[in-house]
């Protein structure tokens, strides 16, 4: 189903406004499509703010293969764009030689750092999110186990798992968390059947919660907690309607925030290159509470929850990233 890249470019656009001449942001979607219900989405969705708050639009491009980021960089230059975003840790070499060339063109990446001085990156302390929403899934079990299902196996995800397992054995040290990765290649990130069927082995191993942080290959795995009755955890966006009741939460990861701060910024003239992570403290992860999953979130679990929240802003509990792990 791969398009080749001149015709995937032919959906690239930019919509007309009144103020688009005088100021043009771009961005540049991964692997997955902005529809994926998860990290794409979250920054469709602040792409999707900036446009409707100021009137201005932008352009975009979604790849389908890795072949197209440099491709679509190179686009949008010519396009002169104002500011590129690029969404995922993908792109930070194919960055590095175009912003390298570009040195008057503004450029954020999302999820890596790229360390020049027209570059803007922003990552997130993913450990942090995982680890409430670990604590969720151990407060919710019934069995003592819990799975995870990552997406492509790299230490950004791993990121996830060890906050996952930290919060988890924070309310009970002798719980089971059961952990799979769908790949070692992009396309980890899009095979929902890959997805359900790491997460059906896990509930046939005993978990009743399963944490994912696969992009669109989630889908399965929520869907398959959905069929089999247990609870799935969702991720980056808020999927808690997916599969409304049978999704405990979704841990917040606020893509859409960075992406929509990247465009104003750069608008408004206040832009700044360098490196910024987000955790809990500045808001940028978190999770979700609404009408599809209050059932699920009783008034103590989120209390805990909460008070588990604010001790990790205040310090008083540390979580260990995953990176510090590797040194």
């Amino acid at each position: 189903m791969l398009r080749t890249f001149a015709a995937a470019a032919a959906g690239l656009f930019l919509a007309t406004s009144a103020n688009a001449s005088d100021f043009t942001p771009a961005i540049i979607f991964d692997m997955g499509g902005k529809f994926d219900e998860s990290f794409n989405q979250a920054a469709y969705n602040g792409a999707e703010r900036f446009r409707e708050e100021t009137g201005i639009d932008y352009l975009e491009f979604e790849i389908t293969n890795d072949a197209q980021r440099e491709q679509a960089l190179r686009r949008m230059v010519r396009k002169d764009a104002d500011v590129v975003v690029v969404v995922g840790f993908a792109f930070a070499t194919p960055l590095e030689a175009v912003a390298g060339e570009e040195t008057d063109r503004k450029f954020t990446i999302i999820d890596m750092v790229v360390d020049l001085p027209n570059v803007q990156s922003v990552t997130f302390k993913e450990h942090e999110g995982s680890f409430l929403v670990g604590m969720a899934a151990a407060l919710a079990s019934k069995t003592g186990k819990v799975g995870f299902v990552g997406g492509m196996d790299i230490p950004l995800i791993r990121n996830f798992e060890h906050g996952y397992k930290q919060g988890v054995h924070h309310v009970n040290a002798d719980d089971e968390v059961i952990s799979n990765m769908a790949g070692t290649t992009s396309a980890a990130w899009t095979d929902p059947a890959r997805g359900a069927e790491l997460a059906i082995s896990q509930f046939d191993r005993g978990a009743d919660v399963v944490y994912h942080a696969a992009g669109s290959t989630g889908e399965g795995v929520l869907r398959a907690a959905a069929d089999r009755g247990k609870l799935g955890i969702g991720v980056d966006s808020n999927q808690n309607g997916l599969h409304p009741g049978s999704v405990l939460t979704s841990m917040l990861k606020r893509v859409d925030v960075a992406v929509y701060n990247a465009m104003k910024s750069a608008m408004d003239g206040n832009w700044q290159a360098g490196a910024q992570s987000l955790g809990l403290a500045e808001d940028g992860v978190g999770y979700a509470i609404d009408e599809n999953n209050r059932a699920l979130i009783t008034p103590e679990m989120e209390a805990k929850l909460e008070e588990a929240k604010a001790s990790i802003i205040a310090g008083d509990i540390v979580v260990e990233d995953y990176y510090s792990t590797q040194q």
